[in-house]
């Protein structure tokens, strides 16, 4: 059968054209229409145009967690099909489930992918403009993959294109299998890594002080997208609390998590604190939990990831949840093979609570995600990077997000350098916190300090308690004990807060704080005055009216206007303490 020839166009930088009719079988692959995908943001334009005059054989795009390199990609896929530079794609991504991502994305815009490829079979449908595959499946046979590139002018896109260095046999594998391709579009939110293993395909280039790093064709930090709303701004709020555990030479001893200890004992305490027998993952669940009931206030299908070192944990996790929220959380473990089809249910549902293996620390897709709990003992900046990546994509102006952290020394510098921008070095900077902190611990721990994995440590108690809020680099607020007011302050804070807002926000409760705290004699806490009350009670309603006006777009007068007509009442500013109360209490609804 003869197949037709419709036309097609390049559309222009941004633009939408016809999405490609469904053609006859034949033995070559129809002509390609670029389609209606989605309208491209601004660091996607500057993108796309920088590649299309190049059109370079590798071109290495950094974008952070959640700025939409997959469009990006797609966008670079449909115009080089277009124009026949390229006749197939295959898509090179870390993980099982991220082929189905891509395929389903794919779809979107008339590129029709194949992510069920497998090399055993080695063939697929002539349906299919490509294939989706792992870098595992390529180091397992980098010939058969070089075959297929051989076979078509292919582009091929690497997706976090650092995994593609995990091992020297998969970046090997890559070189071999993919060295034939007409184009390589690699991709990577995190291009830095713990270890000096060259990524595949990447320019790397010295530094002032010699080190060769690696070279972005265009990046797009999380500084960037923060500023132009593309992300969420993000709330660390960590927990410390008091930790008891046995070592294994049978030695009890008990320190507060975040405090100065060695090495090993912050591993430990931090080991003590994940355990779900002890005190502390219960009241940071519980406050994340409440953080997300609060969130689910003007957000109303907010989502919570917890992340676990691992399936144990997990599935104790997810019970203390259920106990809590009153809801079974979705549970997902890396040997699931139905893990694919539970994250895309949980997706698109309206349950609170999804608990997983780190699996979904990265290039998962649920945009609802806004409250974590980093309840991994992971402290790579790589995973780290990725795991916040989780909960940073916006959907619409002002929605944040908050991640439930351990007070560990480490964690709390990652979180304070979130728009710190790090490439890939090939060689070790004598100063450079990009390293892996298991490094910094082998190096410093003695014969007399306690192994950590040694067989007879204990976990024998943990409490939790709020000990600081970290917001851009900056830390607010002090120890607070659960279910007390200065802890309410911070877990009750409106969903829909734009980044200068937040800020604001947390320095009055800071000023609250200190106030109270100054105010409160040595011997028994000071009842706040009605002026007090009142000041506190004005300024929480007046941002809960202006989170509801960006909302909805209504102006503050009609939103106050609504308020009296539903509670009652005089105006704002002659209210009682009660009346104030009932207007909080119905906003919050």
């Amino acid at each position: 059968m003869a197949c037709g020839h419709g036309g097609g166009s390049v559309g222009s930088v941004g633009g939408s054209v016809p999405r490609a009719r469904k053609q006859p079988l034949t033995l070559a692959p129809p002509p390609y229409d670029a389609p209606s995908g989605p309208a491209l943001r601004a660091w996607q334009r500057r993108a796309l145009v920088a590649y299309l005059q190049r059109r370079p054989t590798d071109f290495l795009a950094v974008a952070t967690p959640g700025a939409g390199k997959t469009t990006f990609a797609l966008r670079v896929a449909a115009e080089l099909l277009n124009d026949h530079t390229v006749r197939a794609v295959t898509v090179v991504t870390p993980t099982e489930h991220l082929k189905t991502q891509w395929a389903l994305a794919a779809a979107d815009q008339g590129i029709d992918l194949d992510p069920t490829f497998s090399n055993a079979v080695a063939r697929t449908s002539r349906d299919f403009t490509g294939v989706a595959v792992t870098y595992a499946q390529v180091a397992a046979h980098p010939m058969l993959h070089r075959a297929r590139t051989e076979q078509r002018r292919t582009l091929v896109i690497l997706d976090e294109v650092h995994h593609a260095g995990d091992a020297k046999s998969w970046g090997d594998a890559t070189r071999e299998a993919f060295g034939p391709a007409t184009r390589r579009l690699a991709l990577t939110g995190t291009p830095f890594r713990s270890d000096t293993n060259a990524i595949p395909f990447v320019t790397y280039e010295a530094g002032a002080d010699g080190v060769q790093r690696s070279s972005a064709d265009h990046s797009y930090g999380y500084a960037d997208a923060l500023r132009d709303r593309v992300v969420r701004p993000v709330l660390f709020l960590a927990y410390s609390g008091e930790m008891r555990w046995r070592t294994s030479a049978g030695d009890e001893v008990a320190a507060t998590l975040g405090a100065e200890l060695t090495p090993d004992a912050t591993a430990q305490a931090w080991r003590t604190a994940l355990d779900p027998k002890g005190e502390w993952i219960p009241t940071v669940l519980q406050a994340a939990d409440q953080r997300l009931t609060a969130k689910r206030r003007e957000m109303p299908d907010a989502a919570g990831l917890v992340i676990a070192s691992d399936r144990a944990t997990a599935r104790a996790y997810a019970a203390l949840l259920k106990q809590i929220a009153g809801e079974a959380p979705t549970v997902v473990l890396s040997d699931d093979p139905k893990a694919s089809g539970k994250i895309a249910a949980f997706g698109a549902s309206n349950k609170r609570w999804l608990v997983a293996v780190r699996m979904v620390s990265e290039g998962v897709d649920v945009p609802r995600l806004a409250v974590g709990v980093y309840a991994t003992s992971v402290s790579t900046p790589l995973f780290f990077a990725q795991a916040v990546g989780r909960f940073v994509r916006a959907r619409t102006r002002n929605e944040t997000a908050s991640v439930f952290l351990p007070s560990v020394p480490s964690l709390m510098a990652l979180a304070a350098e979130m728009e710190v921008e790090r490439d890939h070095a090939l060689q070790r900077p004598m100063r450079d916190g990009d390293w892996d902190d298991d490094l910094v611990a082998r190096a410093n721990r003695t014969e007399s300090t306690p192994d950590f994995d040694a067989p007879g440590f204990e976990a024998l108690g943990a409490s939790g308690h709020l000990d600081r809020v970290i917001f851009d680099g900056a830390d607010y607020g002090s120890a607070a004990a659960p279910g007390t007011p200065e802890e309410e302050d911070f877990l009750g804070l409106p969903g829909l807060l734009d980044a200068e807002q937040v800020a604001v926000l947390l320095q009055r409760r800071q000023a609250d704080q200190q106030a109270a705290l100054r105010g409160r004699r040595k011997d028994e806490p000071r009842l706040p005055t009605a002026h007090e009350q009142l000041v506190a009670l004005r300024r929480d309603l007046n941002g809960l009216v202006n989170a509801r006006t960006l909302r909805t777009g209504l102006s503050q007068a009609v939103v106050h206007a609504e308020l009296r007509r539903a509670c009652g009442g005089p105006p704002t500013a002659e209210a009682s303490i009660d009346e104030l109360r009932k207007r909080i209490a119905y906003l919050r609804r």
